[in-house]
């Protein structure tokens, strides 16, 4: 098991300095690999496609055959004449940059991303470093070229080191270390209890128990100031200190609204994973229900993917189930007592309250939707 523990770092302004510095040489190194690969295919597909228009075999020796491999080789071969200043910083953050670029092309090739993009100044800056490069000890971490420097709290996870990434966010440092654990399940007291999850937008989750828990909401809380910050920073001058302050105002008003929704998910799945050992929820649609302009905003600051995703990992963790309803599943328009099921007509999204017509029962329309999800969770696919 790989587990990631993001720690803020404590630097002083040689050591910022110094991050900046790896952070720029590692975007330049990116963006160099991105355009060098883009050329060398180029230029391999015009050979081939003027071999086939000649009719002659195509030399393969001849073809450039990019790759994250030969692209670091060709870096090292350069840089100490063209780019002087990447021997100021530790190897590793053109090398990994590199290598992550290779990454970006495998998943392209298979389909799971979409193509690279170059890297901008400012947009998630960041370097990595490989296991056998850093340190850690205590409340300190060794960076190469730079020396030990300081972090707010300890690494709490022992075992093998596998890497580090230094990044920037909203006008700090921080570093995640991921570290390889063993597959050790913590020994928690058996519940007996079993409950069913619907995700709404209103309220965060409604339990199959009829309880529900009210969704955070933090971008729509910070949505005016969010604004304004906004504003503020397209009226100031490209390139002068007030638009370097007012991104930064604006990039620590962003990292609270997400530590907020993290901080809400992370004590809501750690709750479900101890109070229940099987939680049934429902494969949602999320990419479909963001093309709905009405609903995108208040969806995307719900967070269901991150919730599905804790919620798994942590009932891996604690030795619980979940099991996950497939998405086609009628939960709301399905009643909870007699099965009859309701035509889109007759339960638009507005009624949130219902009674059937066959059993006269009155539904409220998530609390029905949580107990079939309950209801049908022996028939689904399990996480565990």
């Amino acid at each position: 098991m790989i587990r990631g523990h993001v720690i803020e770092l404590n630097p002083n302004n040689k050591q910022a300095t110094y991050f900046a510095k790896a952070c720029g040489v590692a975007r330049l190194a990116y963006n160099w690999a991105l355009a060098e690969w883009q050329r060398q295919y180029a230029q391999d597909k015009a050979y081939q496609d003027a071999c086939r228009i000649i009719g002659i075999d195509i030399d393969e020796s001849k073809l450039l055959k990019p790759s994250q491999g030969k692209l670091r080789k060709q870096l090292n071969a350069i840089k100490r004449d063209k780019y002087p200043f990447m021997l100021e910083v530790t190897k590793c953050a053109p090398q990994l940059a590199i290598m992550q670029l290779g990454d970006a092309y495998k998943r392209f090739f298979k389909g799971e991303a979409k193509y690279p993009q170059f890297r901008k100044k400012g947009v998630n800056d960041r370097f990595s470093l490989s296991n056998d490069q850093f340190a850690v000890k205590g409340k300190q971490i060794r960076i190469p070229n730079l020396g030990w420097v300081r972090m707010r709290e300890e690494l709490r996870f022992v075992g093998k080191m596998l890497s580090a990434k230094v990044f920037s966010r909203g006008g700090r440092w921080f570093v995640s270390v991921a570290v390889e654990i063993a597959d050790i399940v913590n020994l928690t007291k058996k519940t007996g209890k079993q409950t069913g999850v619907d995700l709404g937008i209103t309220d965060l989750i409604t339990l199959s128990d009829g309880s529900k828990v009210k969704a955070p909401n933090p971008l729509k809380a910070k949505l005016k100031k969010l604004k304004r910050l906004s504003r503020q920073l397209s009226r100031k001058q490209k390139g002068s200190n007030n638009r370097a302050k007012a991104k930064a105002k604006l990039s620590r008003l962003h990292l609270q609204i997400s530590n907020i929704r993290k901080d809400a998910l992370h004590k809501l799945t750690t709750g479900l994973v101890s109070e229940y050992d099987v939680v049934a929820i429902e494969n949602l649609n999320t990419k479909g229900m963001m093309q709905n302009r009405k609903l995108s905003r208040a969806i995307s600051d719900l967070g269901f993917y991150e919730f599905k995703r804790q919620l798994v990992y942590k009932a891996n963790q604690y030795g619980k189930t979940v099991k996950e309803l497939d998405r086609w599943f009628p939960s709301s328009k399905t009643c909870s007592n007699c099965g009859h099921l309701l035509t889109k007509d007759e339960l638009p999204l507005s009624v949130r309250r219902w009674q059937c017509s066959s059993c006269q029962q009155a539904n409220d329309r998530d609390i029905n939707a949580s107990i079939n999800i309950l209801q049908h969770a022996d028939k689904v696919l399990t996480h565990q």
